[in-house]
């Protein structure tokens, strides 16, 4: 299972790098639509409704996504990571309330706020300038480093769990391999960019602290449907959401973080 794992995630990395470095701007914003409308798909299921009502709210996260493009400027994308990092502030506090009777309405209007606008701030900070493709690609290796510190941290060394109501395998060790590979990824990015190793140190752990809350938010929701994977599209990882969950909350943060501290990329 860890060997295919580890080449799903090897393609996976190298189809996410060409998007972002292959010289048309439209390629990104196509390529990680299509991933975000597997994940609308997904998140529907976990609803619980039909494949016709499946179907239909995923057309309609794609139609508000295309909907969004007069949206692109610096004050529309502050804007919305303002309201959607406040909305993932709830998301969190509804982890912690866990187990309660949550809505269907309450499911799916999350799955529109977590999805369109990771999507519309990743595409915003990929077209803002030249540096645009190496602002996404630090945002996705600190998500990353925060996920696999997790993930072989936790396995080695977990005992105390997380939340277990909505992830049991989650433990508190696993947090803290995490922040401290998603904290060494981004003072390696400082390194490289000649940039204050502080201030990226703060901008990597603000955005692994807000990837956990993706991560337990949509296992709250896949508990809710007695599912352990999103779906199982992607081979040894389960679904699109179950590798996307920590990004769609990680990228509101990490928007507002470098901006706030300064940094040009």
């Amino acid at each position: 299972m860890l060997t295919l794992r580890i080449i799903t995630a090897a393609v996976l990395i190298a189809a996410t790098l060409i998007s972002v470095y292959w010289p048309s701007s439209w390629l990104m914003p196509l390529s990680f639509g299509v991933v975000w409308t597997a994940g609308a798909w997904e998140w529907g299921r976990l609803a619980g409704w039909p494949r016709v009502g499946v179907w239909i709210y995923t057309l309609a996260g794609v139609l508000l996504a295309l909907a969004s493009g007069g949206l692109f400027d610096q004050a529309g994308a502050q804007q919305i990571a303002w309201i959607v990092t406040s909305w993932w502030a709830v998301a969190f506090g509804a982890v912690l309330l866990y187990p309660w009777r949550i809505p269907i309405a309450f499911v799916a209007g999350a799955g529109l706020l977590a999805l369109l606008p990771s999507w519309f701030l990743l595409v915003y900070l990929h077209l803002a300038g030249p540096a645009g493709p190496n602002a996404v690609l630090i945002l996705l290796v600190i998500v990353w480093a925060a996920d696999v510190g997790a993930y072989f941290v936790g396995r080695t060394f977990g005992r105390v769990k997380l939340a277990p109501a909505v992830s049991p395998g989650k433990t508190w060790e696993g947090v803290v391999g995490g922040l401290a590979a998603a904290t060494g990824a981004a003072s390696i990015a400082a390194v490289l960019l000649g940039q204050s190793v502080a201030s990226w140190v703060a901008v990597g752990l603000a955005t692994a602290l807000m990837s956990i809350v993706g991560d337990l938010t949509v296992s709250m929701f896949k508990r809710r449907a007695g599912k352990k994977d999103s779906s199982r599209l992607l081979p040894g990882h389960g679904g699109v959401l179950d590798r996307i969950d920590s990004l769609t909350a990680a990228v509101p943060v990490y928007f507002l973080a470098t901006h706030l501290a300064g940094l040009s990329i």
